[in-house]
Formats: C-alpha cells, sequence, structure tokens
C-alpha cells in the first residue's frame, strides 16, 4: 500500500488573497508534487514562476539523465551554473551542521528504496552503499564541484531552494501579496496573515493551525510517502547512518523561518534528530521555530512560538 499526502494545507488563504482583483493563482505537477502559487500578479509573471520551476528541476534533479547533478554523478563534469553551485554548498553546510545526520551524498542509498514498486533493498545492497555515502568528500571551489566519487541527491532541500528562487523572482516582478506551495514548502509573503494547517499524520485532518506571515514553513513527516510490505511501513526518510527509514519517535516535524531551503533541510534533520534532539537543535537555531507531533500523536512547539486558542503564533 502505497501513500502520497501533502504535509501543509493552505486554510482559506488562497480564497482571502484571490479577493483581490489583480491576483493570480494556477497549479501544476512538477518537481514530483503539487506546485499551487497565488500571487498578486500578471498572467504573464505567474507563468513566468512555473518556468523557473521547471528550470531548476532540470538543473537538480538526480533522477533525470540531462541535469547537472546527473552529470556531476556520472563524473562527466565538474562544472556547474551558480544556482547547482550554491545549493550544493548549501547542502554541504547543513550536511556538516547536522552531524551528517543530512547527508547530501546519500543517493547510492535513495536510489536502492523504489516506493512506486515497492521494493525494499537487501541488507548486502545497503551495507555497500553506505560506504559511498560521506558528505565530506563533496567540495565547492565556486562553480567548480568536486565529488570525491561520490554522488549526489538534493531532494531534501532542492525544493525549499526553487521556493525562495520563486519568492525573488515574484517580488522582482511587482509581486506584493503572494503564496508559494512547493509540495508542502510554503512560503507566504506580504502585508496578509495566513492560517496555515499542520496535518495530523495518517490523517486528512489538521492537528495544528498556525498563523504565519512573511515566513516560510515546510513539514516532513514519515506519512508522506511510504509502503507496507509484511506488516512493516517503510516511510521515504532514509537515514544516512543506517541506510534505513529513520527510526524516530516524530512523526512530522515543521521548521518556520526566513529561508525555505534552511527549513526544508531543518525539517528532515528533525525526523532524523528525534525529538529531544531536534528540539535541542532548533532551540539553539537563530531564526528558526518548529512544531513536532510525535509517535503519540503528541504536539510540542519551540519557545518562540505560543498556543492562543486553536491557533499556533510566532511571539
Amino acid at each position: 500500500m502505497k501513500k502520497y499526502v501533502s504535509s501543509i494545507s493552505l486554510i482559506l488563504a488562497i480564497g482571502l488573497l484571490c479577493s483581490c482583483n489583480s491576483a493570480n493563482t494556477a497549479t501544476e505537477f512538477l518537481l514530483d508534487t503539487v506546485v499551487t502559487i497565488t500571487a498578486d500578479c500578471d498572467e504573464e509573471t505567474l507563468s513566468g514562476a512555473f518556468a523557473l520551476c521547471r528550470e531548476y528541476d532540470k538543473l537538480f534533479s538526480a533522477k533525470d539523465d540531462g541535469s547537472e547533478i546527473s552529470a556531476l554523478n556520472r563524473g562527466e563534469t565538474k562544472e556547474v551554473s551558480k544556482d547547482t553551485a550554491e545549493l550544493i554548498e548549501k547542502a554541504t553546510e547543513y550536511s556538516a551542521l547536522s552531524g551528517g545526520r543530512f547527508d547530501l551524498t546519500i543517493y547510492p542509498l535513495t536510489v536502492l528504496w523504489d516506493f512506486k514498486n515497492e521494493i525494499v533493498p537487501s541488507k548486502d545492497e545497503i551495507a555497500a552503499a553506505l560506504n559511498s555515502v560521506d558528505y565530506e568528500s563533496v567540495k565547492v571551489e565556486g562553480t567548480r564541484v568536486i565529488t570525491g566519487g561520490k554522488k549526489i541527491d538534493l531532494g531534501a532541500i532542492a525544493k525549499g531552494y526553487i521556493t525562495d528562487k520563486v519568492l525573488e523572482y515574484l517580488k522582482e516582478n511587482g509581486a506584493k501579496n503572494g503564496i508559494i506551495n512547493l509540495g508542502g514548502n510554503v512560503y507566504v509573503f506580504g502585508d496578509k496573515e495566513y492560517n496555515i494547517g499542520i496535518k495530523k499524520p495518517y490523517s486528512e485532518e489538521n492537528a495544528a493551525v498556525l498563523k504565519l506571515k512573511n515566513k516560510t514553513a515546510s513539514t516532513s513527516g514519515v506519512y508522506e510517502r511510504y509502503f507496507e510490505k509484511d506488516n512493516i511501513k517503510y516511510h521515504h526518510i532514509i537515514d544516512p547512518k543506517t541506510g534505513y527509514p529513520a527510526k524516530s519517535d516524530l512523526l512530522s516535524a515543521t521548521v518556520i523561518c526566513d529561508n525555505s531551503a534552511m527549513a526544508d533541510a531543518f525539517s528532515t534533520i528533525c525526523i532524523l534528530k528525534g525529538k529531544e534532539e531536534a528540539l535541542d537543535f532548533i532551540e539553539n537555531t537563530k531564526g528558526a521555530e518548529a512544531i513536532f507531533i510525535d509517535e503519540t500523536y503528541k504536539l510540542s512547539f519551540t519557545k518562540g512560538i505560543k498556543q492562543e486558542g486553536e491557533f499556533l503564533i510566532l511571539r
């Protein structure tokens, strides 16, 4: 049984924004997810935002044989675009910051786990792949990337990075208010406050509603993509230390900050670390807050968030 779900919902947000005559909204399936962008801009600008998503996907996708990441993984090039180099540099920084719990060289493991066809790799395959995972082998010098023979997968950070770039593009083209939702990486900007629903794991209901303004929120959850085999659930957040889906007491982690690439990566790091370590990690990260749902479905959050009635609000 396969499951693919979204972790964040926009409650009334699009309707509120669309009450402005100048707002446009569109949805496409891109980046292996549903992308919805709403902004007070013309249709040409909105179309350009989706074109930008497609352009970045062609650079960053490890599944696309024509991408820069695939070329690096085949050892065919060391020179990449400025954006690809920047994203790889961010990913190496977050890999180091997480102590390797997040590792951009996880491709040999992720390629083994086939969630579409529900394939569980053998212990020997995982053991062999683990020998090829080492973020410290990757170096970035300008637009030159030295992989040290390792293979890169940016799936845990790319959508966040693209969200940030779409935000820049919309603002440069005159948009004052908007909502960008790249498969659960949400950025709301402008003078409006929006209600963001945090999904209850394995449910269509919301566990919490977050009031958000001029911030990004990214949720990672073990329920987002998984399959069951022989009564065991296998989810898509692979631990680079073990090669298997992370054994965590967290079902869901939502990170809120100003940078969507950071929120995207850090929400994954939190799942990998588990509740206690994740709480300490975010509390010691300037400008970041987090909301956790543990395996007992208990909701908890960092000190910069308070609860008012049914809503969670940034202090």
